[in-house]
Parts: C-alpha cells; structure tokens; sequence
C-alpha cells in the first residue's frame, strides 16, 4: 500500500535496500500530494500509467480462447443476502472506529468446513477486539456457527460456547485443516499477541492444544494455511507475520496532524516488520520449527499477509505463495527435499509489471484459462490494481490490463479475493471483497469510502473479464467494509455460495440462486496414505468439451479457508470422460465416465462413490 516507484529505482532497491519496507498506509501521505484521479481506460495498470504487455510467442495471447468457446453463455449470475434469516446475527465486540495497525488490520477471516460430519457446512467466523479489551483479556477469536438446516432455508445456530471455543485474544485469520489425521478437521487461528490451535473432538466440540503441539507463536500473526510440504502424510503448518508492535506502547496523536495522519495515528512504513514461521508436523501431535532451515523465515521481516500453497509448476510438490504489504511476493518453490528456494523475481510474481513495489493483500490460485496451469489473482491497497498473473509455464505475465480487470479495480482497497465458477459455466470467475480501514476515512474527501462494494468478475472465456456484481445482487443491500471471503456449496445444490467477513458487524451469506441448465460436480476427498483431508491432492475432469484442474487447500484467499470439497462446473456436459486424482502420496488414479450433477466421494485407492444427487437447475 506503497507509493509506487519507477522500474529502475525499485530494482535497485530491492538489490541494495531490500530490507527497507514502506509501510501500506503510508501510501496515502504521498497520494495526498498528488491530485486525486482515476485511471482511463488506456491507463488501467496501477499508477505507473503502463500499458498491457507486449505479447510474445509465449505471451498468454497466442493460445487464447475466444467468447464463442464458452460452453455457456446465458447463465444469468443472481446470489441473495440471507445473512439475518440464516441466523448469523452475532455482533463483534469491535469498532468501527480505527486508529492504530491491530485496528485496521483486525480481523478478517472466516472459514467454511463440516465440523462434525453430517455433510453440511458450518461456518467459523474470527473475532477482532478493542484495545481497551484486549488489555483486559481479549474476546473469544472466533464465532462457530453449526448448520442446522431442517426445511430447505439455510439456518445456522451460534454454538461457539458449548464447542469450547473460549480462548480469549485477538483474532485475525483461521486455516482449517484435519493435522492428525482423525476425520475431523481443526482450527488454526492467528492474531495479534498469540495464536490458537483447537483441536476438533467429535460433535463440534474443540479443545485449545496449543501448547501440546508446540505451536505457542507470539507477535502479530495473520496468514496461515495448511499443506504437507514433504509429503509425508501429515498436513505441516506456514503462518505469516506482519509488524512488531506494542498496545502498551502506542504512539500518541498528533494535534497538528492533517489528511490521513489527522484519522489514524499508526503508519507502518517506521515499524519493524516480522518473521515468518514454518512448522513440520512430526505425526504425534507436535510441530517443530523448521522455517530457517527450509529458506523461509523471512529474515528481512516483510510485512507478511496472504498465504497460499499450490504446486504450480505441476511438478507435484507444494509450492508457497506468501503477499507482503508494500514489498516483493514471496513465491517459494519447494525443492523436493525440505527446503525452498524463493523465486518470485525470475517467475514474475514479486512486482509490478515496471517493477512496482505494491500493498499486496490476498492471493489465490486457479486455472481460469483452462489450459493445464494456476494462475494467480492478488488484491491490493487502493490506487492500486489487483494482478492477473497467467502463468506461462516458465513464468507469470500480470494481463490484469488485457483482461480488463485492472481499472476497475483500480481505486477500491482490496482484501478477500478467489477463484470460484458461480454460473457453472466452466469458467472460472473472480470474486473481490472491498472496504477502506476506518470510519473515520469517511471525513477524508479523496478516500475510498469505509463500506464499498463487492466486486464480480464473470468469466468470459477469452481471457476477459466483466464486472457484474450488482446486476448479480451483490451489493443490493447495505455495503458494508468486507475482508476476507469463502467459497463453497452451502445448501448443497451444485452452486458455489460465498461467505464474507465484514468490519464490525456479522458476516454476509449469499446464497447463489443462478439458475441455468449447465451441470456442475462436488468432490469429497479423502487420504488414506496421504493426509486424511487431501490437502493438496489435484483433482482433472475431462469432458467432451474441457478440461479442468483444482486443488484441495487448507487457507487462502484473506485469512480465510474455503470448502475443501471441490466444485466444477461443467456447462452443457452431463458427463465427466474422465476423472484424474493426482494424490499427495504419489498415486494417480483415474474413474471414467461419471455422471455429473452429483457430490462425490473419493477415497484415496478405492472406486469412486456418490454422496449426493444434486437437483436439476433449469432456467
């Protein structure tokens, strides 16, 4: 959330003054100075002002689809906010009202899992504070809401007491992910002061197992996700830190302050940023630090947000992706041996496309292309773009320009953010959740407002996008200032739901109510050798007239977990040719000829197994 520099200027800094961080709400102070403006559409990167990029033989132009390649075209996306009838009502103990980073960084993640197993998705929600609160204890980091549908309208219940889930602190991000292997999956939250591991116990009852698993991290913690990076059957653990500081030693307000610094008291471009840890899971319920010995502690302490896994190279082995706050992404890749090497320069995912330096957010992986590789989406502050970065096999190209994607984005500040096809088209669309730190911008004339709207990219099969979120109801009730966001099918009727974190209020639910006669497929996978929730297991389809990958993963998108079931849309093709599993372990196995419109369940080495019909969707 940095003032951008000049191409030759950033890379000789990061050459020669790598460590030196600029904070992401220092951006503001220079951007006051400049007289605020919207980009035109021929300026859509950034405010660079670049133009797209030259294309090439290798550039993501020359294998490019068209529009009329769509399996479908005429979906028309609808979702509808039922966020109070669905019984999500419980308010945070938090303010709007922010001045320091633990404030306008607070909260953000929220998480869609089965907590016991009846094939319904619960919802985690975490909890922010207050200084005044957190001083004196804290709140309960996070809120469990257990489905409890009976009659076809999607209900929850507030169950977050009688699951055990009472440790106090502050709250910021969850990644859910089943770390020894019992069925049931667990709870990793992060946060300011210390982190939470809650153990699941069966019934949606959890237990703090913290210390027992030697996962005692202090400081500032944000990101996290789960992935088995050696691939040894046991799921390991990265989390993300972003600055030091201390709520007993805040810096005071300044009376002749003007502009931003008049509203928010805390920039982090004159704070010491942290590191990063990476935890081996040792197979008896403990972890051990290893995150100097692989290569990625972050000893120049960037100011660490978004995490995510994904083998992107497709040379089977978990790759990490980590967004710093106005410095390089982090993209390291797994050498096969414990230990990454960092490669985010040469792969073209660390900077801007003239060497920006960025407020980088939330990240996620997908193939929106459909051409055998993940791309990858990153938000960032605002006056800033969010980053398209197609993958060309040797290295990313950002065409978020190209694919018109950057200005629209352009001005909001960006936080949640993923891939998900919510017409069942086939296509991968885009998913971006907005919203400005403070209330108290809203004073500011030239700022993002505190509530700004979501963002809905629709796929257009040509590596374009178009943005769609209001005449897909999105934004039709009040705004409100959004964070993190999850995917995944709640009512289990084959269309992708979304689940947002909002700043200081209950969390929206937005049941997707598109109706067409595309097909779409659910897939529940299960490890055997591998780790039992498939954290990291890709899954192919193949039909007449696609093909298809995903990955199960355990975090991503802001601080935040998506269902780990897998979702795919299939368009016009009511049958999948064939379906390829790529497991952790090593195994690939292949089922042919699966009908679509149905939940099934894989387990690794045995035949495939339907769950669930899905019902019809006509037009």
């Amino acid at each position: 959330m940095s003032r951008l520099i000049s191409s030759a200027c950033s890379r000789r800094l990061k050459e020669t003054l790598h460590p030196l961080v600029l904070g992401s709400l220092s951006a503001v102070l220079c951007l006051s100075q400049i007289s605020p403006s919207t980009p035109s559409a021929s300026q859509t990167e950034g405010t660079s002002g670049q133009a797209a990029p030259a294309l090439s033989p290798s550039s993501p132009e020359k294998n490019a689809g068209t529009a009329a390649s769509r399996t479908s075209f005429t979906a028309q996306m609808h979702f509808r906010d039922v966020s109070t009838q669905a019984g999500l009502t419980t308010f945070p103990r938090s303010s709007s009202v922010r001045r320091y980073m633990v404030e306008t960084m607070g909260g953000g993640g929220i998480a869609l899992f089965d907590c016991d197993n009846d094939g319904k998705l619960d919802m985690a929600v975490v909890n922010d504070s207050t200084i005044d609160q957190y001083l004196h204890g804290g709140d309960p980091m996070v809120t469990l809401y257990h489905q409890d549908t009976t009659s076809g309208q999607v209900h929850f219940t507030d169950v977050t007491q009688s699951a055990g889930l009472t440790t106090r602190g502050w709250g910021m991000g969850i990644a859910v992910g089943d770390f020894d292997n019992d069925g049931l999956p667990d709870l990793y939250v992060t946060g300011y002061g210390h982190n939470v591991l809650y153990h699941n116990l069966g019934g949606c009852k959890f237990e703090d197992v913290t210390k027992k698993a030697g996962l005692q991290v202090g400081g500032f913690s944000v990101g996290a996700a789960w992935a088995d990076y050696d691939r040894d059957g046991h799921i390991d653990l990265f989390v993300a830190r972003y600055v030091e500081t201390d709520l007993r030693h805040l810096p005071a307000p300044n009376p002749s302050a003007t502009g931003y610094r008049s509203v928010i008291f805390q920039i982090p471009d004159s704070v010491t940023g942290e590191t990063d840890f990476l935890f081996r899971n040792r197979g008896d319920g403990t972890f051990e630090d290893v995150s100097q010995k692989a290569g990625v502690g972050d000893s120049q302490k960037l100011h660490g947000m978004g995490v995510e896994w994904a083998d992107y190279d497709n040379d089977g082995w978990p790759d990490l992706l980590v967004t710093n706050d106005a410095g390089v992404n982090y993209l390291y890749h797994n050498q096969h041996n414990g230990t990454f090497e960092e490669v985010g320069d040469a792969a073209g995912t660390s900077l801007g496309l003239d060497g920006q330096v960025f407020g980088n957010m939330a990240a996620d992986f997908g193939d929106f292309d459909r051409d055998g590789k993940l791309d990858l989406v990153v938000t960032r502050y605002s006056n800033q773009s969010a980053g398209l970065f197609w993958n060309g096999g040797q290295d990313f190209t950002d065409i978020a320009a190209k694919a018109k994607i950057a200005f629209p984005t352009f001005a909001p500040v960006k936080w949640g953010t993923g891939f998900g096809d919510f017409d069942n088209d086939g296509w991968p669309d885009i998913l971006i959740a907005n919203g400005n730190f403070s209330s108290l911008i809203d004073k500011l004339p030239h700022e993002p407002k505190y509530r700004e709207p979501l963002q809905l990219f629709r796929n257009l099969g040509n590596r374009i996008f178009e943005e769609i979120a209001d005449s897909a109801g999105l934004n039709d009730g009040p705004l409100q200032s959004r964070r993190g966001t999850a995917f995944g099918d709640i009512n289990n009727d084959g269309n992708l739901d979304v689940v947002v974190f909002n700043a200081a209020a209950p969390p929206s639910l937005f049941i997707n109510e598109t109706h067409s006669t595309n097909h779409s497929v659910l897939f529940r996978l299960i490890g055997t050798k591998s780790n039992r929730a498939a954290i990291g297991a890709r899954v192919t389809v193949d039909t007449a007239g696609m093909t298809q990958i995903d990955e199960v993963r355990g975090g991503g998108s802001y601080l935040s977990t998506n269902d780990t079931r897998l979702h795919f849309g299939m368009g016009s093709d009511a049958i999948i040719q064939k379906v390829t599993v790529q497991w952790p372990s090593g195994l690939t196995q292949e089922f042919r000829n699966v009908a679509a419109d149905a939940i099934y369940e894989l387990v690794e080495g045995q035949e495939i197994k339907k769950a669930l019909t899905l019902p019809a969707h006509k037009e």
